[in-house]
């Protein structure tokens, strides 16, 4: 009888200490020392330089990019996009059961490149019509995928669908459901925040670069309030967060928001939409947003400046909308993945770049500002009404060369007729 009151815990009770355990792998921020914050992290400086060292390099090569232009703009999202499929996908793959379904992750990219061909054909589809002139060949195709586009689009679905159902195996069900739930969930995520993105790029590169780059100041600034001033905990999901680095945060990158648009905005090769799919130099009126005009700054501020007025641009002030944004809503989208990568127990959704994780730890924040400044630049930037170069790219996209020489006709009758009445 002794034995058995002194005999080891049964095994169910084992494995409920195991998975109590493994549920803490991320401690509380509440039970952590402030060891954990970078204020008083003994290797911050190390991490700090690698960090940094990164950093340097992202930009220089980001600067080159935006260089040359909205093509190579958008290559490097589709680029980016990519790796961060990639990564996603590789979170929940599990090695042995991929090995029992041959050509299951083929399917799966069959499903990225298919949502792809059907966002950026939605997205690019003025400036498709306008790289390829009407006298050739490639002018039909391209009228013909724009007209087909969603017919060919949604069979390519329905063919990974039954792909789908004809490689589903006996005792890996849930497997491959889960699977497949999971990449339609990576596509509804990547090609949101992409898809936005690229449409922003053609609208001016001022609309993706000035977005971006709050994204990056605030991270910067968080991160350095956070380092040197950093004493309180800001969210359970992300220990390392602070208020003083949230806050400092705030304020510096609602002033370069300010600051930073007036820079941009001076630049016609960053303000012009781009129409087409060439690399040419763009040349345009700025519109009002960009002409400079005076502000005759508050009495209250002049009698400590020197100056009584200031020139700026109209879009400053729009500026200052997405900065607020910037500091206070895009970091939310962090935390969501801070509280994802505790979720499945994970530091970092990849190690492509050192010292940041992968390009899904980079682009968490970008996700939710990219969606903002599109819907942003539609609802208050642009006219509410559609301008003759929008109507003339619906004619030629929609009209074939007789339905055009029809349309022409029919208007100089009616343009005819009102100049016979007056």
């Amino acid at each position: 009888m002794e034995k058995k009151l002194r005999s080891p815990r049964s095994p169910s009770s084992a494995r409920a200490r195991h998975r109590k355990k493994s549920t803490e792998a991320f401690p509380d921020v509440m039970k952590l020392s402030e060891n954990a914050l970078l204020l008083n992290d003994q290797n911050k400086y190390k991490s700090m330089w690698v960090r940094t060292y990164s950093s340097v390099w992202m930009l220089l090569c980001f600067i080159l990019v935006v260089y040359l232009g909205h093509i190579y703009l958008w290559g490097m999202i589709v680029i980016i996009q990519i790796l961060m499929t990639s990564e996603l996908f590789n979170l929940l793959r599990r090695a042995h059961e991929d090995k029992r379904l041959p050509g299951f992750r083929l399917l799966n990219w069959h499903f990225f490149f298919t949502a792809m061909l059907y966002v950026y054909g939605r997205i690019l589809g003025q400036q498709i019509m306008h790289a390829v002139t009407p006298e050739k060949i490639f002018y039909k195709l391209a009228t013909s995928f724009m007209k087909y586009q969603m017919v060919i689009c949604y069979f390519l679905y329905i063919a990974g669908f039954m792909w789908f159902i004809l490689t589903l195996k006996k005792k890996m069900y849930k497997y491959q459901f889960s699977q497949y739930a999971w990449t339609h969930m990576i596509l509804i995520v990547v090609f949101t925040q992409s898809s936005f993105t690229a449409a922003n790029i053609f609208e001016g590169i001022f609309w993706f670069l000035l977005p971006a780059s709050l994204i990056a100041i605030n991270d910067v600034a968080a991160y350095f309030f956070g380092f040197f001033f950093g004493k309180t905990p800001l969210i359970k999901i992300s220990p390392r967060k602070t208020w003083e680095g949230f806050i400092g945060a705030s304020v510096a990158t609602v002033i370069s928001a300010f600051f930073i648009a007036n820079v941009l905005g001076h630049y016609q090769w960053l303000t012009c939409p781009r129409r087409d799919l060439s690399t040419s130099w763009l040349e345009c009126d700025p519109g009002p947003l960009f002409k400079p005009e005076i502000f005759v700054l508050p009495t209250e501020i002049a009698q400590w400046l020197p100056w009584k007025e200031i020139l700026i641009l109209p879009v400053q002030w729009h500026a200052l909308c997405l900065g607020l944004f910037a500091s206070v809503i895009a970091p939310f989208g962090g935390f969501f993945a801070s509280g994802f990568k505790r979720a499945f127990k994970i530091k970092d959704f990849g190690g492509s770049i050192p010292g940041h994780g992968g390009f899904t730890d980079r682009m968490d924040c970008q996700m939710v500002m990219a969606v903002f400044a599109y819907i942003y630049h539609q609802s208050f930037v642009i006219p509410q009404y559609y301008p003759v170069e929008i109507l003339m790219e619906q004619i030629l996209r929609s009209l074939n060369l007789e339905e055009q020489e029809l349309l022409f006709a029919k208007l100089k009758e009616v343009i005819d007729g009102r100049h016979l009445q007056h």
